[in-house]
């Protein structure tokens, strides 16, 4: 996917990039490749294939949940890696309040140098574990929106994500073709975590891939106990 098929199509499914947010697009690609060169934060680096898979698939997101446009929601990214989805979110809109949060110290530098090379303020970059930070009194059940991509399964991503999550927020689940299984097999944590599945919507990037995006909203609190300590959610799933 080349830049001006990645800003045409975008446009067309109701999200129009100005040139500043595509030069920011830009300057991301740039300093990603450079970046990857000395330490690992992306196997896929060439151009279109970045367009496409990292930054379109970010951004559908912002297409399939428009509440996202509204107002000054604040969306925590857990496992944010080399900052996908919380970056291009960020970038095409301004008015959403990040926190990226990963466990790795270059990743977060790599990050906390993004938001001042791309130029973004509501952008708040968190070293830790969700497990620990999810514990913190002012993190937890804060955020109207949580979501993370290619960190977990289901029913472990849930731990993670939906003790930061207020009661009326969502977590919001980003998939390829194993979503809907996933989400079976996760439906006993969501309710143990405080969450009710309320949407899914399959559709196919423009190459062809399986996405989709459940729609998870908190209805009850997360009880004290959970997240577990680190370690715990992946050796021993709700």
């Amino acid at each position: 996917m080349d830049q001006e098929t990645f800003k045409k199509l975008l446009k067309e499914a109701g999200l129009a990039l100005s040139d500043k947010q595509m030069e920011q697009f830009e300057t991301y690609f740039n300093e990603l490749v450079l970046a990857n060169q000395s330490f690992n934060l992306t196997a896929i680096t060439e151009k279109k294939e970045v367009y496409l898979k990292h930054f379109y698939d970010s951004l559908t997101l912002a297409l399939e949940i428009p509440k996202l446009k509204e107002g000054e929601p604040t969306l925590i990214d857990v496992g944010s890696g080399a900052g996908f989805p919380a970056l291009p979110l960020k970038i095409a809109l301004p008015n959403l309040q990040v926190t990226m949060v990963d466990s790795l110290n270059k990743r977060v530098n790599f990050l906390k140098e993004m938001v001042v090379k791309l130029g973004l303020t509501g952008v708040t970059v968190m070293h830790g574990r969700a497990e620990d930070l999810g514990k913190d009194l002012n993190l937890r059940e804060s955020f109207d929106y949580a979501t993370a991509r290619a960190v977990a399964r289901t029913q472990v991503l849930a731990e993670y994500t939906l003790p930061f999550v207020k009661i009326g927020g969502e977590f919001l689940v980003m998939k390829g073709s194993a979503g809907k299984d996933e989400m079976a097999a996760g439906k006993k944590a969501l309710a143990t975590l405080g969450g009710k599945l309320v949407s899914e919507k399959s559709f196919e990037l423009p190459n062809g891939d399986p996405r989709v995006i459940q729609v998870v909203e908190k209805v009850s609190k997360t009880p004290k106990k959970y997240p577990r300590q680190a370690g715990t959610p992946t050796k021993k799933p709700l």
